[in-house]
């Protein structure tokens, strides 16, 4: 069965408002799970500093209070500015709070900036994976001989990415989720498969890693509607901002999910059949909630 996802990227406006009613938002309209980035600060052009960002956790143990069915987390909690072992206990305060809802994304880290605007020491590529590894060993002995126990112990992770060295690997050995974050099948085909590869030298069953995919959509019930939310996403994304609200459409089609309800459907029907089980479906218009209303309302059952 495919479920859809709302993903949003706190540091691109989010306060906690507009975090309120997102929470309720998904959750009334029946969505599989409500997951927002770790960042610090804006990674959209100059005004980066000027956007309101809240802090990821917080907002996720808030989350937990506001919320009773859908499943919650970041996407994910870089290893660098989050301490393994804090991050563990983090964590296992939230899942208990939420009654085992959270799904714990987990990465190396990647923004040079954000690092150097809030003094975080950024290590070399190899450095930062190597502490990532290390880091979900640490995480998962914090679990067992400190309190509060996660509801689910271990709590299962997320990783995200490609690379076929050393990420798909690590999905294999220790993710319950494997994400991948563009629409593009040749790409994801290819990955999957190197997973599926990967599960197997391990002696682990591939169809026991979710596969999930992240990207964003314009939806609308005509081609007014449609137009008006691309005019309006050309004031949250910087590259999009010269384009005609015709032109973002245009130029989005393929990348993203595009289009009136039943258009949207029928693509991830097509998309789902390469194995994705989650779409997580970024929700740029935080103020948009007539959005989610046709996602949850049209889309949704004509996908599940």
């Amino acid at each position: 069965m495919t479920k859809l996802g709302i993903m949003i990227e706190g540091q691109e406006g989010l306060n906690w408002e507009r975090w309120r009613r997102i929470c309720a938002d998904t959750e009334r309209l029946g969505f599989a799970s409500l997951r927002r980035s770790d960042h610090l600060i804006s990674l959209m052009g100059p005004d980066a500093g000027e956007r309101d960002c809240i802090e990821c956790w917080e907002s996720l143990a808030l989350a937990a209070e506001w919320t009773k069915t859908i499943e919650l987390g970041p996407m994910v909690s870089p290893m660098t500015f989050r301490l393994p072992g804090l991050l563990a206990k983090i964590a296992a305060s939230v899942d208990d709070l939420s009654g085992g809802r959270l799904i714990l994304g987990v990465g190396a880290g990647w923004n040079e900036n954000e690092h150097a605007v809030f003094g975080i020491p950024f290590y070399t590529e190899k450095e930062r994976f190597d502490r990532l590894e290390a880091g979900i060993t640490t995480m998962r002995e914090i679990w067992t001989k400190t309190n509060p126990k996660p509801a689910r112990d271990p709590i299962p992770l997320l990783i995200g990415g490609k690379g076929s060295k050393r990420t798909l690997p690590l999905v294999a050995r220790e993710g319950a989720e494997w994400n991948f974050s563009r629409l593009d099948v040749e790409m994801f085909r290819d990955r999957r498969d190197a997973l599926d590869r990967c599960c197997k030298q391990v002696g682990r069953d591939p169809a026991t890693v979710r596969r999930s995919v992240m990207t964003s959509y314009l939806i609308g019930r005509d081609r007014s509607d449609l137009l008006e939310r691309a005019r309006q996403v050309r004031e949250v994304i910087p590259s999009l901002g010269s384009m005609s609200p015709e032109e973002v459409l245009e130029n989005r089609k393929d990348a993203w999910l595009v289009g009136k309800p039943a258009e949207i459907a029928a693509r991830i029907r097509d998309l789902s059949r390469l194995g994705i089980e989650l779409f997580m479906l970024q929700h740029f218009l935080l103020d948009d909630s007539d959005a989610l209303e046709l996602l949850g309302r049209e889309v949704l059952p004509a996908v599940a």
